[in-house]
C-alpha cells in the first residue's frame, strides 16, 4: 500500500488503547457492574430490532443511552454478531464520543467478539479525529494482518485525517499510493483533498491536482467542480469561475444550486450584481430551485449597495415563490434601511419579521440599536435594549458597546459609565473595543482624568496592548493641553512593546505642533520611515499646517514639495493657508511659481 500504509506493524492488541480510555473510564463503569446480572432470557431479535432501527435513524437522546444499549448488548445471550455492535459505535463516533469508542472496541474484544474492516474503520476515524494519525494507520497494518483488505472507507478516512492535520502533501502521496497498489480512488478522496487544497488558500494547486486526475480519465463529479468554483468566487476570480462552469457543462456535468449560490456570491463580492440577477433567471430556466440563502446574498448586496427598492423586490419575490425569509433575510432588509437612516422602515421590517413568526435575534437588535445610536436617538436604543430582556434575547458585547458610544455621542459620559458597570455586573466581561469605546467617548467629553483612570483599571486586566487605546488617551491629552503625560505615554509605547502606528505618529506631531514644539515634532516626523512606519497624507497636512501656524513656511515648503511628489494632496486647512500665503507676497518667487501648480 505504499510507504505510508507500512509504517506501523503494531498488532491489534497494541495500539496504546491505555493512552486514549482513561475519558471513556466512567462511562464503561456500568458494563463492568452489569456482568454481575446478565439477562438471559432477553430476546435477542425483540431487543436488537429498535436498537437498529434507532442506529439508523440516529435517534440517540445522549451517550448514556447509547452506551446502556451497548451494555444490554454484551450481556445478550447469543452475543450479537459484530455488524450489531457496529452500527452503535457508529452512532457514539457520529456524537464525537472518540476515547469512548476506541475503549469499547477493546471491550468487545474482551468478550470474544471479532472487529471487522467495519469496525476497524470506524477505529481509524477516531483516532484521526484524536489527531492520533499514526495510529491510524497501526490500524491498516492490522487490518492485512487479520486477513482483510482495506477498502475505500478506510482510505478516504485516512486522507481526510491527513488534510485534517494540515499534512496535504502526505494526503497526495496516501492518493498516488493507493493507485500504485490498485486502489481506485473515488469522488470522496478526490473531494476531500481538493476541499483541503482551497481552505488553505491553495485554489491553484486543487486545480493543477484535478487536471492531473482528468489526464488520469478519473471521473470527477459535480462536488470536486463546486469546490474549485466555491474556492474561486472567494478569491475573487469570478471569470475563471464562470470559466470553469462552461467547461464543466460542456463534459455533461450540470450546476447545481450549491454551484449558483457559489457563483450569485462571488459576483455579488466583486459588485457585478446585474449578472448574479441574471445567473437567478438562468437557475429558473434550468428548473433549479433557489434557495433562502440564494436569495438572502441578493437582497444582502443590494441593501449594502444602497439599492434598497432592488432589494425589496427580491425580498418580495422569495415569498412570491413560497421561499419563507429567515432570520438573515430581515436582518440583511433592516440593515439596509439603517444604512440610509430610514429607521422607521426598519422598526416596520422587524414588525413585519415578528408577524410572520421569524424572531428576531440579538443581530437584528444590534442592527437596529446601532442605526438609532448613530442618530443620537438613545432613548429609542434603549427602548430596544429593554425589548430585548422580555423577549429573552440575551445581549451581546456588540450591544454594550454600541450603547456606550451611543450615550457619549449624546454627551451623557455617565450614563455610558454605568452601563460600563452593569454589563460587568450582569457577567458580561468588555473586550478592547468596548474600552476603546469608552475611552474615546470620555475623553471628547472633556473627562480625561476619568479616562486614564478606567485605563488603569484596563492595564491591571492585562487588555491594555492596544495601540489604538494609546491613540485614544494621547489625543484626549494633547486636546486637553496636557502634552506632558501626552508624551510620556508615547515615548514608553517601545518599552511596552508596542509599534506607533500612522495614526499615533499624526496624533503626536498635532499635540507638538499645537504647543510650537516644531523641532521635536521635526525630528518625530523625520523618524518615521526609519520606524517602518511611513507618513501617509494626514501626516504631512498636520506637520504642515502646524509649520505654516508658526511661520515656519521654509520648512513647511519643502514637506509640503514631498508630499506632492508622493501623489499625495493638501486638504481644505492646508490649501486655505497656501493661499493666503501667496496672496501675502512674502514669498520668494521660486515658492510662487511652486504654490500657483498647487492652488
Amino acid at each position: 500500500m505504499g510507504t505510508l500504509l507500512r509504517s506501523s506493524h503494531t498488532c491489534f492488541r497494541s495500539y496504546c488503547y491505555s493512552t486514549l480510555t482513561a475519558a471513556a473510564t466512567a462511562t464503561t463503569t456500568s458494563i463492568a457492574s452489569a456482568k454481575k446480572n446478565p439477562n438471559h432470557n432477553l430476546n435477542q431479535n425483540q431487543f436488537l430490532k429498535p436498537v437498529r432501527d434507532q442506529c439508523k435513524s440516529r435517534s440517540f437522546r445522549n451517550v448514556d443511552h447509547a452506551l446502556d444499549l451497548f451494555d444490554k448488548m454484551l450481556h445478550t445471550l447469543p452475543l450479537p454478531s459484530i455488524y450489531d455492535f457496529n452500527h452503535v459505535l457508529g452512532g457514539i463516533a457520529r456524537m464525537k464520543h472518540y476515547p469512548v469508542v476506541i475503549s469499547l472496541i477493546k471491550r468487545i474484544k474482551s468478550f470474544g467478539v471479532s472487529p471487522d474492516v467495519y469496525t476497524l474503520n470506524v477505529l481509524i476515524n477516531c483516532f484521526c479525529h484524536l489527531n492520533c494519525l499514526d495510529f491510524g494507520f497501526s490500524v491498516v497494518a492490522t487490518i492485512l494482518k487479520l486477513g482483510y483488505h482495506p477498502n475505500s472507507i478506510t482510505l478516504n478516512t485516512l486522507v481526510k485525517g491527513l488534510c485534517f492535520q494540515g499534512n496535504i502533501a502526505g494526503a497526495v502521496k496516501l492518493l498516488e499510493d493507493m493507485e500504485k497498489e490498485g486502489y481506485q480512488p473515488d469522488a470522496f478522496t478526490c473531494g476531500t483533498i481538493l476541499n483541503a487544497l482551497c481552505k488553505i488558500g491553495k485554489t491553484d494547486m486543487a486545480i493543477g491536482l484535478l487536471r492531473k486526475l482528468e489526464e488520469g480519465d478519473f471521473e470527477l463529479d459535480l462536488t470536486a467542480y463546486n469546490t474549485i468554483i466555491d474556492s474561486l468566487c472567494k478569491d475573487r476570480l469570478v471569470i475563471e469561475a464562470l470559466n470553469f462552469l462552461t467547461e464543466m457543462m460542456s463534459k455533461g456535468i450540470q450546476p447545481d444550486l450549491i454551484t449558483y449560490n457559489s457563483l450569485i456570491q462571488g459576483l455579488c463580492n466583486c459588485g457585478r450584481w446585474r449578472e448574479a440577477t441574471t445567473l437567478l433567471n438562468k437557475m429558473a430556466q434550468r428548473k433549479i430551485v433557489p434557495s433562502v440563502r440564494t436569495f438572502n446574498i441578493l437582497v444582502d448586496t443590494f441593501c449594502k449597495e444602497g439599492m434598497l427598492i432592488e432589494a425589496k423586490k427580491v425580498f418580495d419575490k422569495m415569498i412570491q415563490r413560497d421561499i419563507e425569509p429567515d432570520v438573515v433575510s430581515y436582518n440583511s432588509l433592516i440593515d439596509g434601511y439603517c444604512l440610509q437612516n430610514k429607521l422607521n422602515d426598519a422598526i416596520e421590517a422587524l414588525n413585519v419579521m415578528v408577524e410572520r413568526g421569524c424572531s428576531p435575534d440579538v443581530v437584528s437588535y444590534n442592527i437596529l440599536i446601532n442605526g438609532f445610536c448613530k442618530n443620537k436617538k438613545i432613548y429609542e436604543a434603549m427602548n430596544l435594549f429593554n425589548e430585548m430582556s422580555n423577549k429573552r434575547v440575551a445581549p451581546s458585547i456588540v450591544t454594550y458597546n454600541t450603547l456606550i458610544g451611543g450615550f457619549c455621542r449624546v454627551e451623557r459620559p455617565q450614563a455610558a459609565l454605568d452601563l460600563f458597570l452593569k454589563m460587568q455586573a450582569y457577567g458580561q466581561l468588555p473586550d478592547p473595543q468596548t474600552y476603546a469605546v469608552l475611552l474615546d467617548g470620555l475623553c471628547k467629553n472633556g473627562l480625561v482624568v476619568v479616562a486614564i483612570k478606567v485605563f488603569l483599571e484596563m492595564e491591571d486586566k492585562t487588555l491594555g496592548n492596544y495601540i489604538v487605546i494609546y491613540n485614544i488617551l494621547i489625543d484626549g491629552l494633547c486636546n486637553v493641553g496636557n502634552l506632558k503625560v501626552a508624551r510620556e505615554l508615547f515615548y514608553s509605547l517601545p518599552a511596552k512593546g508596542l509599534q506607533p502606528n500612522v495614526r499615533t505618529y499624526t496624533i503626536m506631531l498635532k499635540g507638538l505642533c499645537k504647543e510650537g514644539l516644531l523641532e521635536e515634532a521635526s525630528e518625530i516626523f523625520e523618524k518615521m520611515d526609519g520606524s517602518g512606519c511611513s507618513p501617509n497624507v494626514h501626516t504631512y497636512n498636520t506637520i504642515i499646517q502646524g509649520l505654516l501656524q508658526h511661520n515656519e513656511t521654509t520648512k513647511a515648503i519643502k514637506y509640503l514639495e514631498i508630499m506632492v511628489d508622493k501623489g499625495f494632496s493638501a486638504n481644505a486647512t492646508v490649501a486655505s493657508m497656501l493661499f493666503d500665503l501667496l496672496s501675502s507676497n512674502q514669498v520668494d518667487k521660486n515658492i510662487q511659481e511652486f504654490l500657483l501648480k498647487l492652488v
